[in-house]
């Protein structure tokens, strides 16, 4: 499919939701102003901030720079799906309030969408950082069809996170954007409806951003993670039937881990919250067999992948899938 810039629009929107984070917000802006390419356009999304965000933004002065706010707190994916909506390029990246790009990022992506127009999604790698340590989160680069994506990120051995992730719009559009009844995984409910979808995704193993640790970060938060991955199964109620080992190996290593870190409230409420939700409730022997078979699926899982990416760099083979 060919895809086109209408006149007068830039090559590339970045959607940026915020809350409260008026000072990383200012260094987010910095670092898309920074970039060596220049035809884009940035769009703020203010989830109701009270602490002087808009104030902030509105008198940096760059039209590129576009604000646009809520009355009231709507959370962060109808913050992003409202961007989306607002959004005049053909190609959309992401870029949390907290993080920011390196200075290639848009000349890099622009250039890779500009020269292979039957890709649709990429997913670049990055740093970690939190404090004064940091760790690089590098993925294999290659081209992943639809099915090899989707054993990836349902095993989780794809680093992904939101400002890792650009779409062409339409891609974003038919699939209609993020899920706003989804408060934790997102990023990973995106692009396993992308791939339900048929879209398979470029990986780029050049780190091209820097994710900043941040207290109010909910991916941070200990708890609650069994309740967001049981809404996950729900709403893709396939990848218990397609994974049956890999869905308890992830809730048994969640659990495995607060044990292991003395964290036995946090334990207690994740197993609870196990036994509680629908698309889970695993009995502890069930955990324990979910938690053996599914580490050796997840390894196989993860170099075949790694085989496969290696064989289809830039596209120039035909994709195949990681048997499932």
């Amino acid at each position: 499919m060919a895809y086109h810039t209408p006149a007068g629009a830039p090559e590339i929107s970045i959607v940026t939701p915020t809350y409260n984070r008026r000072d990383v917000l200012l260094r987010a802006i910095a670092s898309v102003q920074d970039q060596g390419f220049r035809e884009y356009e940035h769009i703020i999304i203010d989830d109701g901030s009270d602490d002087g965000t808009r104030q902030a933004v509105v008198s940096i002065d760059d039209p590129r720079l576009r604000y646009l706010s809520f009355d009231r707190r709507r959370g962060a994916n109808a913050a992003r799906n409202h961007g989306i909506r607002a959004a005049r390029a053909p190609l959309i990246t992401f870029l949390d309030s907290d993080d920011r790009f390196l200075r290639s990022r848009l000349e890099r992506t622009v250039s890779l969408f500009s020269a292979r127009p039957r890709i649709d999604v990429a997913i670049s790698s990055f740093e970690v950082t939190k404090g004064r340590k940091s760790a690089p989160a590098v993925n294999r680069s290659g081209h992943l069809d639809s099915e090899t994506l989707e054993s990836l990120l349902i095993a989780q051995t794809l680093a992904i996170a939101g400002s890792a992730i650009t779409v062409r719009k339409a891609a974003l559009d038919a699939i209609g954007g993020f899920d706003e009844g989804l408060w934790r995984l997102q990023d990973r409910d995106l692009l396993l409806r992308l791939a339900a979808a048929g879209y398979g995704a470029e990986i780029l193993g050049e780190i091209d951003w820097v994710k900043h640790g941040s207290t109010d970060s909910i991916s941070r938060q200990r708890g609650g993670y069994v309740e967001a991955y049981a809404a996950l199964v729900t709403r893709h109620p396939r990848l218990r039937e397609r994974y049956p080992d890999i869905v308890p190996y992830m809730v048994a290593r969640r659990i495995l881990s607060d044990l292991v870190q003395a964290r036995f409230s946090v334990a207690l409420a994740e197993m609870q919250a196990n036994r509680r939700e629908p698309s889970l409730d695993f009995s502890p022997s069930r955990l324990v067999a979910g938690y053996v078979g599914g580490r050796l699926r997840r390894r196989r899982i993860a170099r075949e992948a790694k085989v496969l990416a290696s064989a289809t760099s830039a596209g120039e083979t035909p994709p195949v899938s990681v048997a499932t």
